[in-house]
């Protein structure tokens, strides 16, 4: 009787982790979000019941509580539950909320952690986040606000804490987003980058600068860096990934 949340990684089916293809190859029942991939699923028996929640950036077909719901309620019956999310099921996944839920309810779980698309995709498109002498750090902010509008990104003070920014789930605000990186002092023409799909077959990279990103930005699903780390592109020139590339920096 335990509930696994687990993280299926960035996109690629190879790049979830050994556990975490352990536990889905003994789930009685697999509880995923929209942007699982068909050969995740199957790993999972093919007697195992699939149910699909929807979940996107800042919507769902079903609401959190009922998933929380749902965990607990198949947890209970003592089957293997998988609870199988994008990335890793504590960045922005909120995991931790049905973790809590869980706790609460006496149903035992396990997290079983997987690769952020923050860190793979930018590393597919051959961007290092971090490298020494250049970008330092780096920062992941999720690039919606939450739904009642409380706490609001301050982007004006994520563009001063200098190294490299990670957007995630940035797209539909990406208008006011620029808006508040260039108020906190970033130029315009700082580089930045966009990745479509990371990570996938059908990844797509396109390198632009921030004052023009608004206009340039890829649709969603796609992670977007901002910062001189932007500017690099490497890669082996017959790399799997990384194959349509826009780039407006050349």
């Amino acid at each position: 009787m335990t509930v696994y949340l687990v993280g299926g990684g960035p996109g690629d089916p190879e790049l979830i982790t050994v556990r975490g293809a352990r536990v889905l190859a003994q789930a009685d029942v697999v509880i995923y979000d929209r942007l699982t991939t068909r050969p995740l699923l199957d790993l999972a028996p093919s007697a195992a019941t699939l149910i699909d929640v929807g979940k996107a950036a800042g919507r769902s077909t079903v609401p959190q509580h009922e998933i929380n719901e749902l965990l607990i309620e198949h947890g209970r019956t003592g089957r293997t539950v998988v609870r199988l999310k994008g990335g890793d099921p504590f960045v922005f996944g909120r995991g931790g909320e049905e973790a809590a839920a869980l706790l609460a309810a006496g149903v035992p779980f396990e997290v079983v952690p997987g690769i952020s698309s923050a860190i793979a995709a930018p590393a597919a498109a051959g961007i290092p986040v971090t490298m020494r002498n250049e970008a330092l750090s780096f920062t992941v902010v999720a690039g919606h606000e939450d739904q009642s509008g409380s706490d609001p990104v301050r982007w004006d003070a994520i563009a001063r804490t200098g190294g490299t920014i990670i957007i995630l789930m940035g797209v539909a605000k990406i208008e006011s987003i620029t808006r508040g990186l260039l108020a906190g002092g970033l130029d315009p023409a700082t580089p930045a980058a966009c990745i479509r799909w990371g990570t996938t077959e059908r990844q797509q990279i396109r390198r632009t600068t921030l004052g023009a990103l608004p206009h340039d930005v890829l649709s969603s699903p796609s992670v977007i860096v901002v910062g001189e780390a932007a500017r690099h592109r490497y890669v082996w020139p017959f790399d799997a990934h990384g194959h349509d590339v826009d780039d407006l920096l050349a």
